[in-house]
C-alpha cells in the first residue's frame, strides 16, 4: 500500500476526532475542543522529549541534552502562544456551551500531571482523580515514584565530577523537590568554572520561566472567561489557579541569583 501524507499522518482519523456536543453546534466549541486537543498532543512530545532528556542525562550526553532543553523551550512557547487564541472566545461565546462540558475539566488532563510530577511537583492526592487500576492511574503512579528531571540533572552533575550529596541523589522521589543549600552551592561552582553546564543550567531557567508565563496567561485567560465563577468539574477554578502561580519547580537555580 502506498504511503501518502493522509495515510502517514492519519488525518482523516484525527479530523474525526472533533466532536461538539452543543445543539448546532454552537459555533465556538469546535474552536475550544482543537485548542484543548493540540495542548495534548504537545504535551505528548514534551514527556517524549522530557523522558528523552532524562536518558540524556544519564548518559552524560551535554550537548544533545541541550540541544534538546532548547527545543522544549520551543514548545513551551508555542503553547503560550496558543492562549491567544482561546482569548478571542468571549464569556458569552464560552458559556453557550459550558454546560456540555459536565464535569469534564483540565484538571483529569493525565499527561499534565504526569509533566507536573516529571517536573518536581510530586503530590499522591492528583491520583485520586483517576479510577485505581486505570491506565491513566498506573501511568501517573509510575511517575510518582519515578525519579524527576531535577533528580536526573543532579545525577549528571555529579558523573562531571560535582560533588552533589548523597542524601539528594538518593532520596525518596515520591517527595517534592525541595530546595538545597548544598546544591546551590554546586551550581555556584558550576556557573564560575564550567561555562557548557552553566549553559545547561540557563536552559532550565528558561523552561522554568516559561512553565511560570504559561500559568500565569492561562490564569488570567480564564479568569477574563469565567471571572470568579467554579471551574467545569466542580473545581475552584480561578482561585487554585492563582495558588499555583511563581512557584519555580528548579528553586536552586533561582536562589542562587544574588551570588553569581
Amino acid at each position: 500500500m502506498t504511503v501518502t501524507y493522509s495515510s502517514y499522518l492519519k488525518v482523516d482519523e484525527l479530523l474525526q476526532c472533533q466532536q461538539p456536543l452543543s445543539e448546532g453546534p454552537e459555533h465556538d466549541e469546535l474552536l475550544f475542543i482543537v485548542i484543548h486537543q493540540s495542548y495534548e498532543l504537545w504535551f505528548k512530545q514534551l514527556l517524549h522529549e522530557l523522558d528523552f532528556l532524562v536518558r540524556l542525562f544519564n548518559g552524560g550526553e551535554r550537548n544533545r541534552a541541550l540541544h534538546t532543553l532548547k527545543r522544549v523551550e520551543t514548545i513551551y512557547h508555542t503553547l503560550i502562544q496558543q492562549v491567544d487564541i482561546l482569548e478571542t472566545l468571549t464569556p458569552l461565546e464560552f458559556m453557550s456551551f459550558r454546560d456540555r462540558l459536565a464535569s469534564a475539566s483540565g484538571f483529569q488532563s493525565f499527561q499534565f500531571r504526569e509533566l507536573e510530577f516529571l517536573f518536581g511537583a510530586k503530590d499522591p492526592k492528583k491520583l485520586e482523580n483517576y479510577k485505581p487500576g486505570s491506565e491513566h492511574y498506573q501511568r501517573l503512579e509510575r511517575r510518582l515514584q519515578a525519579p524527576t528531571l531535577w533528580d536526573a540533572f543532579l545525577n549528571f552533575l555529579a558523573q562531571e565530577g560535582h560533588e552533589i550529596p548523597l542524601s539528594e541523589l538518593e532520596r525518596d522521589f515520591s517527595r517534592v523537590t525541595e530546595p538545597s543549600r548544598a546544591v546551590q552551592k554546586v551550581l555556584i561552582d558550576v556557573y564560575r568554572n564550567d561555562p557548557l553546564v552553566s549553559e545547561i543550567c540557563e536552559a532550565l531557567v528558561d523552561i522554568d520561566a516559561s512553565l511560570q508565563q504559561w500559568r500565569y496567561r492561562h490564569v488570567k485567560m480564564v479568569e477574563r472567561t469565567i471571572g470568579s465563577k467554579m471551574g467545569t468539574g466542580g473545581s475552584s477554578g480561578v482561585g487554585y489557579l492563582q495558588s499555583t502561580l511563581f512557584k519555580p519547580v528548579f528553586p536552586d537555580l533561582w536562589a542562587i541569583r544574588a551570588e553569581l
